[in-house]
Protein backbone atom coordinates (compact mmCIF):
# COMPACT_ATOMS: atom_id res chain seq x y z
CA UNK A 1 0.00 0.00 0.00
CA UNK A 2 1.40 3.39 -1.02
CA UNK A 3 0.20 6.18 1.27
CA UNK A 4 -0.53 9.80 0.36
CA UNK A 5 2.98 10.70 1.55
CA UNK A 6 4.56 8.34 -0.96
CA UNK A 7 5.40 5.79 1.71
CA UNK A 8 4.99 2.12 0.91
CA UNK A 9 4.15 -0.43 3.61
CA UNK A 10 6.33 -3.44 2.84
CA UNK A 11 7.46 -6.73 4.32
CA UNK A 12 10.74 -8.34 3.25
CA UNK A 13 11.09 -11.99 4.22
CA UNK A 14 13.14 -15.16 3.71
CA UNK A 15 16.52 -13.48 3.56
CA UNK A 16 19.40 -12.31 5.69
CA UNK A 17 18.62 -9.15 7.63
CA UNK A 18 21.71 -7.50 9.08
CA UNK A 19 20.21 -5.07 11.57
CA UNK A 20 23.32 -3.27 12.94
CA UNK A 21 21.59 -3.74 16.31
CA UNK A 22 24.13 -5.23 18.73
CA UNK A 23 21.33 -6.84 20.74
CA UNK A 24 19.90 -8.71 17.72
CA UNK A 25 22.29 -8.45 14.77
CA UNK A 26 20.60 -11.01 12.50
CA UNK A 27 17.03 -11.73 11.42
CA UNK A 28 15.15 -13.26 8.49
CA UNK A 29 12.49 -10.63 7.84
CA UNK A 30 11.60 -7.00 8.41
CA UNK A 31 8.32 -5.09 8.04
CA UNK A 32 7.81 -1.40 7.33
CA UNK A 33 4.60 0.44 8.22
CA UNK A 34 4.06 4.19 7.89
CA UNK A 35 7.76 4.89 7.48
CA UNK A 36 8.90 2.97 10.56
CA UNK A 37 10.18 -0.51 11.29
CA UNK A 38 7.10 -2.41 12.48
CA UNK A 39 8.64 -5.86 12.99
CA UNK A 40 11.99 -7.63 12.79
CA UNK A 41 12.51 -11.33 13.34
CA UNK A 42 11.80 -14.70 11.81
CA UNK A 43 9.93 -15.00 8.52
CA UNK A 44 7.07 -16.79 10.25
CA UNK A 45 6.60 -14.15 12.95
CA UNK A 46 6.94 -11.13 10.67
CA UNK A 47 4.56 -12.51 8.03
CA UNK A 48 2.05 -13.30 10.76
CA UNK A 49 2.12 -9.64 11.78
CA UNK A 50 1.78 -8.36 8.19
CA UNK A 51 -1.56 -6.90 7.09
CA UNK A 52 -3.26 -7.96 3.87
CA UNK A 53 -2.72 -4.62 2.08
CA UNK A 54 1.05 -4.61 2.60
CA UNK A 55 3.42 -5.22 -0.30
CA UNK A 56 5.22 -8.49 0.48
CA UNK A 57 8.64 -9.24 -1.04
CA UNK A 58 10.24 -12.69 -0.93
CA UNK A 59 13.95 -11.97 -0.70
CA UNK A 60 14.87 -15.44 -1.85
CA UNK A 61 18.02 -15.33 0.24
CA UNK A 62 18.89 -11.73 -0.59
CA UNK A 63 20.00 -9.40 2.17
CA UNK A 64 18.64 -6.31 3.91
CA UNK A 65 20.75 -3.79 5.82
CA UNK A 66 19.99 -0.38 7.28
CA UNK A 67 20.32 2.46 4.81
CA UNK A 68 23.93 3.39 4.17
CA UNK A 69 25.21 6.79 5.33
CA UNK A 70 28.25 8.44 3.75
CA UNK A 71 29.93 10.22 6.64
CA UNK A 72 31.88 12.70 4.51
CA UNK A 73 30.40 13.93 1.25
CA UNK A 74 30.24 17.15 -0.80
CA UNK A 75 26.98 16.77 -2.76
CA UNK A 76 26.55 20.21 -4.31
CA UNK A 77 30.26 20.77 -4.87
CA UNK A 78 30.49 17.29 -6.35
CA UNK A 79 27.49 17.86 -8.60
CA UNK A 80 29.10 21.04 -9.95
CA UNK A 81 32.58 19.58 -10.41
CA UNK A 82 31.44 16.36 -12.03
CA UNK A 83 29.92 18.37 -14.88
CA UNK A 84 33.40 18.87 -16.34
CA UNK A 85 36.07 16.44 -17.60
CA UNK A 86 36.60 13.43 -15.35
CA UNK A 87 40.38 12.90 -15.47
CA UNK A 88 40.39 9.73 -13.40
CA UNK A 89 43.05 7.37 -14.71
CA UNK A 90 44.76 10.01 -16.86
CA UNK A 91 48.37 9.52 -15.78
CA UNK A 92 50.36 11.54 -18.33
CA UNK A 93 50.53 15.14 -19.49
CA UNK A 94 49.79 13.91 -23.02
CA UNK A 95 46.54 12.45 -21.75
CA UNK A 96 45.65 15.66 -19.90
CA UNK A 97 46.43 17.71 -23.02
CA UNK A 98 44.24 15.49 -25.19
CA UNK A 99 41.32 15.66 -22.76
CA UNK A 100 41.50 19.47 -22.59
CA UNK A 101 41.71 19.82 -26.38
CA UNK A 102 38.71 17.55 -26.91
CA UNK A 103 36.63 19.44 -24.34
CA UNK A 104 37.66 22.82 -25.77
CA UNK A 105 36.53 21.72 -29.22
CA UNK A 106 33.15 20.62 -27.86
CA UNK A 107 32.26 23.79 -25.94
CA UNK A 108 30.38 26.87 -27.11
CA UNK A 109 32.05 30.25 -27.52
CA UNK A 110 33.03 31.79 -24.17
CA UNK A 111 32.62 28.61 -22.11
CA UNK A 112 35.35 27.53 -19.70
CA UNK A 113 37.09 24.18 -19.77
CA UNK A 114 36.54 22.60 -16.37
CA UNK A 115 37.90 19.30 -15.09
CA UNK A 116 38.34 17.24 -11.93
CA UNK A 117 40.14 14.16 -10.63
CA UNK A 118 43.51 15.40 -11.92
CA UNK A 119 46.27 13.19 -10.50
CA UNK A 120 49.63 14.58 -9.39
CA UNK A 121 51.28 11.57 -11.02
CA UNK A 122 50.55 13.08 -14.46
CA UNK A 123 53.37 15.56 -13.82
CA UNK A 124 55.86 12.73 -13.28
CA UNK A 125 57.33 14.20 -10.11
CA UNK A 126 57.58 17.75 -11.45
CA UNK A 127 55.69 20.68 -9.97
CA UNK A 128 52.28 21.23 -11.60
CA UNK A 129 52.40 23.94 -14.27
CA UNK A 130 49.78 25.66 -16.41
CA UNK A 131 51.75 25.20 -19.65
CA UNK A 132 49.80 22.11 -20.67
CA UNK A 133 46.53 24.00 -20.14
CA UNK A 134 47.64 27.04 -22.11
CA UNK A 135 48.80 24.88 -25.02
CA UNK A 136 45.74 22.67 -25.31
CA UNK A 137 42.80 25.01 -24.72
CA UNK A 138 43.12 27.33 -27.70
CA UNK A 139 42.85 30.47 -25.59
CA UNK A 140 39.93 29.34 -23.46
CA UNK A 141 40.12 29.69 -19.67
CA UNK A 142 40.82 26.35 -17.99
CA UNK A 143 40.43 25.28 -14.38
CA UNK A 144 41.28 21.74 -13.29
CA UNK A 145 40.86 20.37 -9.78
CA UNK A 146 43.22 17.74 -8.42
CA UNK A 147 41.52 14.64 -7.03
CA UNK A 148 41.99 15.73 -3.39
CA UNK A 149 40.18 19.09 -3.88
CA UNK A 150 43.03 20.85 -2.10
CA UNK A 151 44.85 22.03 -5.22
CA UNK A 152 43.75 23.44 -8.57
CA UNK A 153 45.56 24.31 -11.77
CA UNK A 154 44.44 27.34 -13.80
CA UNK A 155 45.43 28.54 -17.25
CA UNK A 156 46.87 31.98 -17.91
CA UNK A 157 43.52 33.20 -19.25
CA UNK A 158 41.67 31.89 -16.18
CA UNK A 159 44.15 33.55 -13.83
CA UNK A 160 43.69 36.84 -15.66
CA UNK A 161 39.90 36.53 -15.46
CA UNK A 162 40.24 36.22 -11.68
CA UNK A 163 42.54 39.22 -11.47
CA UNK A 164 45.46 37.11 -10.24
CA UNK A 165 48.81 38.58 -11.24
CA UNK A 166 51.03 37.39 -8.40
CA UNK A 167 51.16 35.91 -4.89
CA UNK A 168 48.77 37.07 -2.16
CA UNK A 169 48.54 36.74 1.56
CA UNK A 170 45.65 34.65 2.88
CA UNK A 171 44.27 34.13 6.35
CA UNK A 172 45.19 30.44 6.19
CA UNK A 173 47.76 28.18 4.53
CA UNK A 174 46.43 28.80 1.00
CA UNK A 175 48.91 30.03 -1.60
CA UNK A 176 49.23 31.18 -5.21
CA UNK A 177 52.37 29.44 -6.48
CA UNK A 178 55.04 31.23 -8.52
CA UNK A 179 58.31 29.89 -9.91
CA UNK A 180 61.82 31.06 -9.00
CA UNK A 181 61.43 34.01 -11.36
CA UNK A 182 58.18 35.09 -9.71
CA UNK A 183 56.01 33.93 -12.64
CA UNK A 184 52.62 32.34 -11.93
CA UNK A 185 52.69 28.56 -12.43
CA UNK A 186 48.90 28.23 -12.30
CA UNK A 187 49.02 26.05 -9.19
CA UNK A 188 46.58 27.22 -6.51
CA UNK A 189 46.86 25.53 -3.14
CA UNK A 190 43.84 25.25 -0.87
CA UNK A 191 40.36 26.74 -1.33
CA UNK A 192 41.04 30.38 -0.42
CA UNK A 193 43.42 30.53 -3.39
CA UNK A 194 41.55 28.52 -6.00
CA UNK A 195 38.14 29.97 -5.10
CA UNK A 196 39.35 33.23 -6.66
CA UNK A 197 39.26 31.48 -10.03
CA UNK A 198 36.17 29.38 -9.26
CA UNK A 199 34.26 32.57 -8.50
CA UNK A 200 35.42 34.16 -11.75
CA UNK A 201 33.99 31.33 -13.84
CA UNK A 202 30.34 31.33 -14.96
CA UNK A 203 28.16 30.21 -12.03
CA UNK A 204 25.09 27.96 -12.21
CA UNK A 205 21.73 29.45 -11.29
CA UNK A 206 19.80 28.36 -8.22
CA UNK A 207 17.54 26.25 -10.42
CA UNK A 208 20.59 24.71 -12.13
CA UNK A 209 21.95 23.73 -8.72
CA UNK A 210 18.59 22.22 -7.76
CA UNK A 211 18.48 20.11 -10.92
CA UNK A 212 22.07 18.90 -10.48
CA UNK A 213 21.49 18.01 -6.85
CA UNK A 214 18.23 16.19 -7.59
CA UNK A 215 20.07 14.05 -10.15
CA UNK A 216 22.87 13.42 -7.66
CA UNK A 217 20.40 12.18 -5.06
CA UNK A 218 19.02 9.68 -7.57
CA UNK A 219 22.54 8.41 -8.22
CA UNK A 220 23.25 8.15 -4.51
CA UNK A 221 20.06 6.16 -3.92
CA UNK A 222 20.95 3.73 -6.72
CA UNK A 223 24.03 2.59 -4.77
CA UNK A 224 22.23 2.20 -1.43
CA UNK A 225 22.89 5.57 0.16
CA UNK A 226 20.07 7.06 2.22
CA UNK A 227 21.92 9.99 3.80
CA UNK A 228 25.20 11.79 4.25
CA UNK A 229 27.16 14.23 6.35
CA UNK A 230 27.76 17.27 4.16
CA UNK A 231 31.23 18.62 4.87
CA UNK A 232 31.19 21.83 2.84
CA UNK A 233 27.96 23.43 3.99
CA UNK A 234 27.18 26.95 2.84
CA UNK A 235 24.26 29.35 2.82
CA UNK A 236 23.97 28.64 -0.91
CA UNK A 237 23.46 24.93 -0.22
CA UNK A 238 20.78 25.70 2.37
CA UNK A 239 19.02 27.93 -0.16
CA UNK A 240 19.14 25.13 -2.73
CA UNK A 241 17.71 22.57 -0.31
CA UNK A 242 14.91 24.93 0.67
CA UNK A 243 14.03 25.56 -2.98
CA UNK A 244 14.04 21.82 -3.74
CA UNK A 245 11.66 21.03 -0.88
CA UNK A 246 9.19 23.61 -2.16
CA UNK A 247 8.25 21.18 -4.93
CA UNK A 248 9.12 17.67 -3.67
CA UNK A 249 10.78 15.73 -0.91
CA UNK A 250 14.50 15.18 -1.33
CA UNK A 251 14.39 11.41 -0.91
CA UNK A 252 17.68 11.72 0.92
CA UNK A 253 18.79 12.86 4.39
CA UNK A 254 21.48 15.49 4.85
CA UNK A 255 23.26 16.56 8.02
CA UNK A 256 25.02 19.75 6.99
CA UNK A 257 28.27 21.00 8.52
CA UNK A 258 28.81 24.66 7.67
CA UNK A 259 32.30 25.56 6.55
CA UNK A 260 34.38 27.88 8.75
CA UNK A 261 37.52 29.45 7.28
CA UNK A 262 40.40 30.59 9.52
CA UNK A 263 40.03 34.20 8.33
CA UNK A 264 36.38 34.38 9.45
CA UNK A 265 36.03 37.05 12.14
CA UNK A 266 33.69 37.10 15.15
CA UNK A 267 30.86 38.61 13.08
CA UNK A 268 31.18 35.76 10.58
CA UNK A 269 31.07 33.25 13.41
CA UNK A 270 27.83 34.71 14.70
CA UNK A 271 26.35 34.71 11.20
CA UNK A 272 27.26 31.04 10.85
CA UNK A 273 25.64 30.27 14.20
CA UNK A 274 22.48 32.00 12.98
CA UNK A 275 22.51 29.97 9.75
CA UNK A 276 22.87 26.88 11.92
CA UNK A 277 19.26 27.22 13.01
CA UNK A 278 17.98 26.46 9.50
CA UNK A 279 16.46 23.07 8.67
CA UNK A 280 13.98 21.34 6.39
CA UNK A 281 12.00 18.13 6.24
CA UNK A 282 14.98 15.96 5.25
CA UNK A 283 17.92 18.14 6.20
CA UNK A 284 19.33 20.14 9.06
CA UNK A 285 22.44 22.05 9.98
CA UNK A 286 24.25 19.66 12.31
CA UNK A 287 27.48 21.49 12.97
CA UNK A 288 30.64 23.20 11.80
CA UNK A 289 33.43 21.93 9.56
CA UNK A 290 36.90 23.38 10.21
CA UNK A 291 40.36 22.64 8.83
CA UNK A 292 43.46 22.05 10.93
CA UNK A 293 45.73 21.20 7.99
CA UNK A 294 45.78 20.41 4.26
CA UNK A 295 46.96 17.25 2.50
CA UNK A 296 50.11 15.17 2.45
CA UNK A 297 50.64 15.32 -1.34
CA UNK A 298 51.36 19.08 -1.37
CA UNK A 299 53.18 19.30 1.95
CA UNK A 300 50.30 21.10 3.69
CA UNK A 301 49.43 18.30 6.12
CA UNK A 302 50.53 18.88 9.73
CA UNK A 303 52.92 16.11 10.77
CA UNK A 304 54.78 15.26 13.94
CA UNK A 305 57.97 15.17 11.87
CA UNK A 306 58.75 16.89 8.55
CA UNK A 307 58.01 15.01 5.35
CA UNK A 308 60.76 13.97 2.94
CA UNK A 309 60.69 17.45 1.37
CA UNK A 310 61.06 19.19 4.74
CA UNK A 311 57.41 20.33 4.82
CA UNK A 312 54.51 19.40 7.07
CA UNK A 313 55.37 21.22 10.27
CA UNK A 314 52.66 23.89 10.14
CA UNK A 315 48.92 23.80 10.58
CA UNK A 316 46.27 25.59 8.56
CA UNK A 317 45.71 28.37 11.09
CA UNK A 318 48.21 31.21 11.53
CA UNK A 319 47.06 31.37 15.16
CA UNK A 320 46.09 28.04 16.76
CA UNK A 321 44.69 29.88 19.78
CA UNK A 322 42.10 31.38 17.43
CA UNK A 323 41.02 27.86 16.43
CA UNK A 324 40.56 26.95 20.08
CA UNK A 325 38.50 30.07 20.73
CA UNK A 326 36.32 29.50 17.67
CA UNK A 327 35.47 25.89 18.48
CA UNK A 328 34.58 26.90 22.03
CA UNK A 329 32.10 29.48 20.70
CA UNK A 330 30.51 27.01 18.29
CA UNK A 331 30.33 24.38 21.01
CA UNK A 332 28.60 26.84 23.35
CA UNK A 333 26.10 27.54 20.55
CA UNK A 334 25.16 23.85 20.38
CA UNK A 335 26.79 23.02 17.07
CA UNK A 336 28.68 19.79 16.47
CA UNK A 337 32.38 20.10 15.72
CA UNK A 338 34.07 18.32 12.80
CA UNK A 339 37.70 19.12 12.04
CA UNK A 340 39.68 18.05 8.99
CA UNK A 341 42.97 16.55 10.20
CA UNK A 342 45.00 14.49 7.74
CA UNK A 343 48.42 14.48 9.41
CA UNK A 344 49.29 12.89 12.74
CA UNK A 345 50.38 16.25 14.17
CA UNK A 346 47.01 17.75 13.27
CA UNK A 347 45.08 14.86 14.84
CA UNK A 348 46.98 15.25 18.11
CA UNK A 349 46.56 19.03 18.18
CA UNK A 350 42.81 18.79 17.53
CA UNK A 351 42.41 16.18 20.27
CA UNK A 352 44.23 18.50 22.68
CA UNK A 353 41.92 21.37 21.72
CA UNK A 354 38.78 19.24 22.07
CA UNK A 355 39.95 18.11 25.53
CA UNK A 356 39.82 21.74 26.72
CA UNK A 357 36.07 21.90 26.04
CA UNK A 358 33.29 20.73 28.35
CA UNK A 359 32.43 17.03 27.96
CA UNK A 360 30.56 16.28 24.72
CA UNK A 361 26.92 15.23 24.84
CA UNK A 362 25.68 12.10 22.98
CA UNK A 363 23.70 14.11 20.44
CA UNK A 364 26.82 16.11 19.49
CA UNK A 365 29.92 13.89 19.57
CA UNK A 366 33.03 15.65 18.32
CA UNK A 367 34.54 14.42 15.09
CA UNK A 368 37.88 14.34 13.30
CA UNK A 369 37.80 13.88 9.54
CA UNK A 370 40.34 11.79 7.59
CA UNK A 371 43.08 10.76 10.10
CA UNK A 372 45.18 9.48 7.21
CA UNK A 373 48.38 9.05 9.22
CA UNK A 374 48.49 8.07 12.88
CA UNK A 375 51.36 7.20 15.18
CA UNK A 376 50.87 4.63 17.95
CA UNK A 377 50.68 7.52 20.41
CA UNK A 378 47.89 9.13 18.38
CA UNK A 379 45.82 5.94 18.48
CA UNK A 380 46.25 5.85 22.25
CA UNK A 381 45.34 9.53 22.51
CA UNK A 382 42.08 8.77 20.67
CA UNK A 383 41.20 5.92 23.02
CA UNK A 384 38.49 6.82 25.51
CA UNK A 385 37.90 10.35 24.22
CA UNK A 386 34.58 9.59 22.53
CA UNK A 387 35.82 11.54 19.50
CA UNK A 388 34.54 10.06 16.23
CA UNK A 389 37.15 8.96 13.70
CA UNK A 390 35.67 9.70 10.26
CA UNK A 391 37.89 7.82 7.81
CA UNK A 392 38.01 7.15 4.06
CA UNK A 393 39.91 3.90 3.39
CA UNK A 394 39.11 4.09 -0.34
CA UNK A 395 41.55 7.01 -0.59
CA UNK A 396 44.22 4.33 -0.71
CA UNK A 397 43.29 3.90 -4.38
CA UNK A 398 45.97 6.43 -5.36
CA UNK A 399 48.76 4.56 -3.60
CA UNK A 400 51.33 2.67 -5.68
CA UNK A 401 52.93 -0.61 -4.67
CA UNK A 402 56.40 0.79 -5.45
CA UNK A 403 55.76 3.91 -3.28
CA UNK A 404 56.12 6.17 -6.30
CA UNK A 405 52.85 8.03 -5.67
CA UNK A 406 53.03 11.58 -4.29
CA UNK A 407 51.48 10.56 -0.94
CA UNK A 408 54.05 7.85 -0.19
CA UNK A 409 56.92 9.86 -1.66
CA UNK A 410 56.18 12.67 0.79
CA UNK A 411 55.88 10.33 3.77
CA UNK A 412 58.60 7.80 3.04
CA UNK A 413 58.15 4.03 3.31
CA UNK A 414 58.11 3.79 7.11
CA UNK A 415 55.43 6.40 7.67
CA UNK A 416 53.39 5.32 4.64
CA UNK A 417 52.84 2.08 6.55
CA UNK A 418 51.01 4.07 9.25
CA UNK A 419 48.29 5.16 6.84
CA UNK A 420 44.55 4.52 7.19
CA UNK A 421 44.78 2.54 10.44
CA UNK A 422 41.09 1.64 10.57
CA UNK A 423 41.58 -1.71 12.32
CA UNK A 424 43.76 -0.22 15.06
CA UNK A 425 41.31 2.63 15.60
CA UNK A 426 38.37 0.23 15.89
CA UNK A 427 40.30 -2.05 18.23
CA UNK A 428 41.01 0.96 20.45
CA UNK A 429 37.25 1.32 20.94
CA UNK A 430 37.07 4.57 18.95
CA UNK A 431 33.70 5.33 17.28
CA UNK A 432 34.62 4.88 13.61
CA UNK A 433 32.67 5.85 10.50
CA UNK A 434 33.46 5.61 6.81
CA UNK A 435 32.79 7.89 3.86
CA UNK A 436 33.99 8.82 0.40
CA UNK A 437 34.76 12.57 0.41
CA UNK A 438 33.09 12.60 -3.03
CA UNK A 439 33.94 14.02 -5.50
CA UNK A 440 37.44 13.18 -4.25
CA UNK A 441 36.56 9.49 -4.61
CA UNK A 442 33.58 7.46 -5.79
CA UNK A 443 30.51 7.83 -3.61
CA UNK A 444 29.62 4.17 -4.15
CA UNK A 445 29.70 2.69 -0.63
CA UNK A 446 30.34 -0.75 -2.07
CA UNK A 447 33.71 0.55 -3.28
CA UNK A 448 34.33 2.03 0.16
CA UNK A 449 33.45 -1.29 1.81
CA UNK A 450 35.79 -3.17 -0.51
CA UNK A 451 38.75 -0.91 0.29
CA UNK A 452 38.08 -1.04 4.04
CA UNK A 453 37.80 -4.83 4.07
CA UNK A 454 40.38 -5.82 1.45
CA UNK A 455 42.75 -2.80 1.30
CA UNK A 456 43.27 -3.46 -2.38
CA UNK A 457 41.45 -2.50 -5.55
CA UNK A 458 37.91 -3.88 -5.86
CA UNK A 459 37.98 -6.84 -8.22
CA UNK A 460 41.57 -7.77 -7.31
CA UNK A 461 42.21 -11.37 -6.34
CA UNK A 462 44.56 -11.11 -3.39
CA UNK A 463 47.16 -13.82 -2.99
CA UNK A 464 47.90 -14.19 0.71
CA UNK A 465 48.89 -10.84 2.13
CA UNK A 466 50.97 -9.66 -0.78
CA UNK A 467 50.71 -8.38 -4.33
CA UNK A 468 49.26 -10.06 -7.37
CA UNK A 469 48.68 -9.04 -10.96
CA UNK A 470 45.85 -6.73 -9.96
CA UNK A 471 47.63 -4.79 -7.24
CA UNK A 472 48.85 -4.87 -3.68
CA UNK A 473 47.24 -5.31 -0.29
CA UNK A 474 48.25 -2.27 1.75
CA UNK A 475 48.90 -3.01 5.44
CA UNK A 476 46.84 -6.23 5.51
CA UNK A 477 46.73 -6.15 9.32
CA UNK A 478 44.49 -3.07 9.06
CA UNK A 479 41.70 -4.84 7.16
CA UNK A 480 38.32 -4.75 8.88
CA UNK A 481 35.52 -7.29 8.71
CA UNK A 482 32.53 -6.77 6.45
CA UNK A 483 30.31 -6.70 9.54
CA UNK A 484 32.39 -3.94 11.13
CA UNK A 485 32.47 -1.96 7.90
CA UNK A 486 28.69 -2.17 7.50
CA UNK A 487 28.24 -0.86 11.04
CA UNK A 488 30.59 2.02 10.20
CA UNK A 489 28.31 2.90 7.27
CA UNK A 490 25.09 2.48 9.28
CA UNK A 491 24.71 2.42 13.06
CA UNK A 492 27.98 4.16 13.90
CA UNK A 493 27.42 6.75 11.17
CA UNK A 494 24.00 7.64 12.62
CA UNK A 495 25.29 7.82 16.20
CA UNK A 496 28.15 10.03 15.01
CA UNK A 497 25.42 12.46 13.92
CA UNK A 498 23.66 12.14 17.26
CA UNK A 499 20.74 10.21 15.74
CA UNK A 500 19.92 6.90 17.49
CA UNK A 501 16.79 6.51 15.31
CA UNK A 502 18.70 5.76 12.09
CA UNK A 503 21.24 3.24 10.93
CA UNK A 504 19.53 0.32 12.64
CA UNK A 505 16.66 -2.08 11.88
CA UNK A 506 14.76 -2.46 15.12
CA UNK A 507 11.18 -1.89 16.23
CA UNK A 508 10.21 1.78 15.89
CA UNK A 509 13.32 2.96 14.04
CA UNK A 510 13.10 5.05 10.90
CA UNK A 511 12.63 2.80 7.86
CA UNK A 512 15.80 3.62 5.95
CA UNK A 513 17.00 0.36 4.41
CA UNK A 514 18.76 -1.29 1.50
CA UNK A 515 18.13 -4.62 -0.22
CA UNK A 516 21.24 -6.30 -1.66
CA UNK A 517 21.14 -9.17 -4.16
CA UNK A 518 23.36 -11.24 -1.87
CA UNK A 519 24.56 -11.00 1.71
CA UNK A 520 27.69 -8.80 1.68
CA UNK A 521 29.29 -10.90 4.41
CA UNK A 522 29.28 -14.01 2.20
CA UNK A 523 31.38 -12.69 -0.70
CA UNK A 524 35.10 -12.05 -1.00
CA UNK A 525 35.86 -8.49 0.20
CA UNK A 526 37.22 -7.54 -3.22
CA UNK A 527 33.87 -8.56 -4.75
CA UNK A 528 31.78 -6.25 -2.55
CA UNK A 529 31.73 -3.60 -5.25
CA UNK A 530 29.92 -5.91 -7.66
CA UNK A 531 26.88 -6.73 -5.49
CA UNK A 532 23.76 -5.26 -7.06
CA UNK A 533 21.53 -2.97 -5.03
CA UNK A 534 17.91 -3.99 -5.50
CA UNK A 535 16.01 -1.50 -3.35
CA UNK A 536 16.71 1.67 -1.40
CA UNK A 537 14.13 3.08 1.00
CA UNK A 538 14.16 6.34 2.96
CA UNK A 539 11.53 6.74 5.65
CA UNK A 540 9.33 4.16 3.96
CA UNK A 541 9.64 5.87 0.53
CA UNK A 542 11.23 3.90 -2.29
CA UNK A 543 14.02 6.01 -3.75
CA UNK A 544 15.44 3.18 -5.87
CA UNK A 545 13.69 -0.04 -6.84
CA UNK A 546 14.43 -2.60 -9.51
CA UNK A 547 13.06 -6.10 -10.10
CA UNK A 548 14.81 -9.05 -8.52
CA UNK A 549 16.89 -11.12 -10.98
CA UNK A 550 14.92 -13.86 -12.70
Amino acid sequence: MTTRTGRTDMTFHSGVVRTSDPDAPLAEAVAVVDGRIAAVGSTTDVLAATSSDTRVVDLGGASVTPGLIDSHLHPLWGARLSAGIDLEGVATLEGVRAAIAAEAARLEEGEWVRGWNLDYVAFDGAAPHRAVLDEAAGGRPVLLMFYDLHTALASEVALAAAGIDGPREFGDASSIVVDSAGVLTGELREPSAYDLVVNAAPAPSLDDDCAMLRATFRDLAAVGLTGCAVMDGSVRLLDVLERMEETADLGFRLDVFLWHRPEDDDAAVEATIAAGRRSGRSWRVAGIKLFSDGVIDTGTAWLHEPDTCGAGRAGFWPDWDRYRAVIRRYDEAGLQLATHAVGDGAVSAVLDAYAELPPAVPERPRRIEHLEVLSDADVEQLRGTGVVASMQPLHMQWRHADLSDSWATRLGAERAATGFRARDVLDAGVPTVFGSDWPVASFDPRTGLAWACARTAPGAVAVGDGADAAGVVFEPEQRVSVEDALVAYTRSAALALGDPDRGVLRLGAVADLVVWDVDPATVAPTALGSIAIRTTMVGGVLTHDRPAPA
